[in-house]
């Protein structure tokens, strides 16, 4: 049984509707216009939505618009008069799955609800698949030292909330394995977790990337773009390396953080997002602002809560169960039975300075999977790896 949601201002057609689809054992909700038919969204997740496309107040095609920025992916199938039926066609480009032409044909309606039912299956069925090798892939915080119980603890009670969280660690650590593990663990796993790289981006495009630009609004502008605030919309935006963030781009997100509202590079409007920001840094941010090199509002209102994720060096005991994990992750990546490594292998691994930590020893790993024995010795971290 499928929840679906009518929204349309001709009570006639409503009822036909709800009629037809309560015959095929569905449940139906009915909005007499698009405001309504919005608030109704909001409290409700549907599988599918009818909605007419003229409309007092807000019409389908402006339905239409708002239930894409407030991240909801139930099809919509716009019902339309012949004379809209280029309106409707308009609203195909713009992302409803199909429309209806008045006066309402029963087959065509059966045919059209089987379709996009078919097709909210498939893409439920692909999301959690998704989630699944996100998991597998990204959320094991590997170690058992007391560092990383702090952090996974940590994790478990912060998740759940809407609580702004800074990471801070050296490059290596895992900040990003810590921002992934929190956007799963929260109410919005089900939304995007969007990763921005502020140290990647120059300067001058930060602000485009970030919050998208109209057409034309710089040279190379040749078609609307979102940016990643829109991108995000219902789920996490992690701003990796945010002390790399210029002065004038951090004023902006301040604002966003403020009203969670953004202006696209080159236009006037307004645009709603809802996300929960995670920010990491591999940077002291205290004292970039006491050098004014980083905002101490933007920092007050990106640490409200803040983990320290330790470098390498300062979980030795981790370092087998991380070169284990290694070990099975790559040997499965280049297809061959999965390697052991001897006693005293560890014991050389674990008197490296890991100064490239949790990501310098994944490569090391790597490295003796390809050159060393069927059972890694100390003489191979030896030879392969020496001191570093």
């Amino acid at each position: 049984m499928a929840e679906i949601l009518i929204i349309d201002d001709e009570k006639a057609i409503r009822e036909t509707l709800k009629e037809i689809l309560e015959y095929e054992d569905h449940s139906i909700d009915l909005a007499e216009n698009g405001k309504v038919g919005l608030t109704m969204v909001r409290e409700k997740n549907y599988d599918l939505i009818f909605c007419d496309i003229k409309m007092p107040e807000i019409d389908g095609n402006e339905f239409l618009e708002r239930v894409e920025l407030l991240g909801i992916n139930a099809p919509i199938v716009m019902i339309s008069g012949h004379a809209n039926i280029e309106t409707a066609v308009e609203s195909l480009k713009k992302g409803a799955f199909d429309f209806l032409e008045k006066p309402l044909d029963l087959n065509r309606i059966l045919v059209t609800l089987r379709n996009a039912l078919d097709r909210q299956s498939l893409e439920k069925e692909t999301k959690s698949l998704r989630r699944k090798v996100s998991k597998q892939k990204y959320n094991d915080i590997i170690g058992d030292s007391d560092a990383i119980n702090k952090i996974k603890d940590m994790v478990e009670t912060v998740a759940p909330t809407d609580a702004r969280v800074l990471i801070a660690g050296a490059n290596g650590t895992g900040k990003e394995l810590v921002a992934r593990h929190i956007h799963e663990l929260s109410n919005r796993s089900k939304s995007p977790f969007i990763e921005v790289n502020c140290a990647a981006i120059p300067s001058e495009l930060i602000e485009s990337e970030l919050f998208g630009h109209e057409k034309g609004s710089f040279t190379s502008a040749h078609k609307q773009r979102k940016g990643k605030f829109e991108l995000a919309q219902g789920g996490t935006l992690f701003l990796d390396e945010i002390g790399d963030m210029s002065l004038s781009a951090q004023a902006k997100v301040l604002r966003a953080l403020q009203e969670n509202k953004i202006i696209r590079v080159g236009g006037d409007k307004e645009i709603k997002v809802d996300i929960r920001i995670v920010a990491a840094s591999n940077k002291d941010l205290r004292s970039m602002i006491e050098r004014n090199e980083f905002r101490e509002d933007l920092y007050h209102r990106l640490s409200v809560i803040i983990i320290e994720v330790p470098s390498l060096k300062d979980r030795i005991e981790d370092i087998p169960l991380l070169t284990n994990h290694f070990l099975e992750i790559i040997c499965k990546e280049y297809g061959i039975p999965v390697k052991s490594i001897k006693e005293e292998g560890l014991k050389s691994l674990q008197k490296l300075q890991w100064t490239g930590n949790i990501r310098e020893l994944r490569n090391v790993i790597e490295r003796l999977v390809i050159l060393g024995g069927k059972e890694i010795s100390a003489k191979d971290v030896q030879q392969f790896v020496g001191k570093n």
